[in-house]
């Protein structure tokens, strides 16, 4: 169906893919749970075997990145996320003539649009059409939509019957807005070349926005409500398909079939967050009328597990008590799968997720380039023995980022980090103390670079419980490496769709 980086798998082999993944991820707990801010704090560099010490502790930036991150050589135990090494170009070829336009996005699309976004929603939407085909199916719902740029690419730009639905209804007020902007566009377009020949025709229908939370308690039939659809009412889903009425611009009235409305669909969602994604994934496996998914996410710190039910960051629901009187028995963001569930060593800390976000890629360039960016970890770590000393009950305090951080002094940056938490830069270290610890700026690097190699392990087994959990219910997946990861490191997209019986 699509070029993936799982086909060469099969079910045995990505089941047994998760077993050694947790074997090997179970040696390694020192570095996948530690935080780089706890460097000196923590002694982190002595929890390293004396033997790796004695030669990481020599490398220079350079062969930090050749030696250890190259993806060129390599990563037998997660997917393959790109074909390209990571000192590729910054941004794709699509950003040539114009570092902020893509040339394969059409211009209304791209107002608003940041170039890794226009990345995105050109490449997804692309998918779920081809995906709509196959199904034969017109109508998506876009989960998690946000601002509305993939939700107007698909209906404006792909002729696609959209309904997104978005929790924050600020956003949901502001896509609106887009779209009617997008509609102005197109017609003062239309009204400029009298006719298009590539470009979207605004006659056709808006996209439906719909301000509501998707409660990961909630079943299936509560979230067809959300989107203003009775499943009592909708006919079995994989009866045999009739004609489909198809206009040449390939509009909203696609959707209707001879003598009915299509009431199946296409899930999609652009880098839902924590236990949204798996949400998305138990209600394609449940409902009837969902006849594929595109699942791409992001935030895996924010999956609840059994050992951590409400991670930090997670925002409290509104009461969805009217919607789902009973909700359902709580199910996990990981592991999804029975498999993975009893494998010994299966748990992932809040800290190990949290990683797995990071980008290799990105590190990879820093370190070749000898940027001056690498020594803000050194910096924070520092700052951490300054807080920690005066304030203990600070332990790992929020600094959040500190613009520019890396052209600052140390002291600079300390009254800065110090402020944010309420602490006087008096707190700061003798000298002597403090050049000691910034003189191990090349330790710190090391040591993050080795908790950043097992990010992608770590990613890997969240998606590989996925795709054994899909697996388990009888459906086939695969995972695509659809991103650039150079320019959007959370690049890997789910990709599943039901078979009429």
């Amino acid at each position: 169906m699509w070029d993936s980086s799982n086909l060469s798998l099969s079910a045995h082999e990505q089941k047994e893919l998760a077993k050694r993944i947790t074997s090997f991820l179970s040696q390694y707990t020192y570095l996948s749970e530690s935080y780089i801010i706890e460097f000196f704090t923590e002694d982190l560099w002595h929890k390293l075997p004396v033997s790796w010490q004695s030669v990481l502790q020599h490398l220079s930036y350079y062969q930090i990145a050749e030696l250890l991150l190259d993806a060129g050589h390599g990563h037998r135990r997660s997917f393959r996320r790109s074909q390209t090494r990571p000192d590729a170009q910054a941004k794709p070829e699509e950003f040539q003539e114009n570092q902020n336009q893509s040339s394969l996005l059409a211009h209304a699309f791209r107002k608003h649009v940041k170039p890794k976004k226009q990345h995105e929603i050109r490449k997804l939407g692309t998918l779920v059409k081809k995906l709509c085909e196959q199904t034969e199916c017109n109508r998506v719902v876009d989960v998690g939509s946000g601002q509305g740029h993939l939700t107007r690419f698909l209906s404006f730009g792909l002729g696609l019957s959209v309904t997104a639905i978005e929790a924050d209804p600020a956003l949901v007020a502001m896509a609106t807005k887009f779209d009617g902007q997008l509609l102005c566009a197109l017609d003062k377009e239309r009204r400029k070349k009298k006719k298009f020949a590539t470009e979207p025709s605004s006659s056709q229908a808006c996209p439906r926005h719909v301000a509501g939370w998707v409660d990961p308690k909630a079943s299936w039939e509560v979230f067809m409500q959300q989107l203003g659809i009775d499943p009592a009412d909708a006919e079995d889903s994989f009866a045999p398909c009739k004609k489909r009425l198809w206009s040449p611009e390939h509009t909203a009235d696609a959707a209707v079939l001879e003598g009915d409305v299509q009431r199946d669909m296409v899930l999609t969602s652009l880098h839902a967050c924590g236990d949204l994604s798996p949400t998305l994934l138990r209600h394609f496996v449940k409902c009837p009328h969902i006849r594929a998914i595109t699942s791409v996410s992001c935030c895996y710190m924010k999956l609840t597990t059994k050992e951590q039910p409400a991670p930090p960051g997670v925002l409290r629901p509104p009461n969805t008590s009217k919607l789902d009187p009973e909700p359902r028995v709580r199910d996990f963001g990981y592991p999804m799968s029975m498999h993975v569930r009893g494998l010994p060593g299966h748990q992932l800390s809040y800290k190990a997720r949290e990683g797995a976000c990071h980008a290799m890629e990105d590190y990879v360039v820093r370190l070749r380039e000898e940027s001056a960016l690498l020594r803000t970890h050194c910096y924070r770590a520092a700052l951490e023995v300054v807080i920690t000393n005066s304030r203990p009950d600070l332990r790992r305090a929020g600094i959040q980022t500190l613009k520019k951080a890396h052209l600052l002094t140390f002291n600079e940056y300390a009254h800065l980090g110090l402020a944010r938490v309420g602490l006087p830069p008096s707190l700061l270290l003798d000298k002597g103390r403090l050049d000691a610890m910034l003189a191990q700026q090349g330790r710190v690097v090391v040591f993050f670079s080795l908790a950043l190699l097992l990010a992608p392990v770590v990613e890997t087994l969240v998606l590989l419980d996925r795709i054994i959990y899909l697996q388990e219910n009888g459906l086939h997946s695969q995972l695509v490496p659809l991103f650039d990861p150079n320019f959007s490191p959370r690049n890997f997209v789910l990709v599943a769709q039901k078979t009429p019986e």
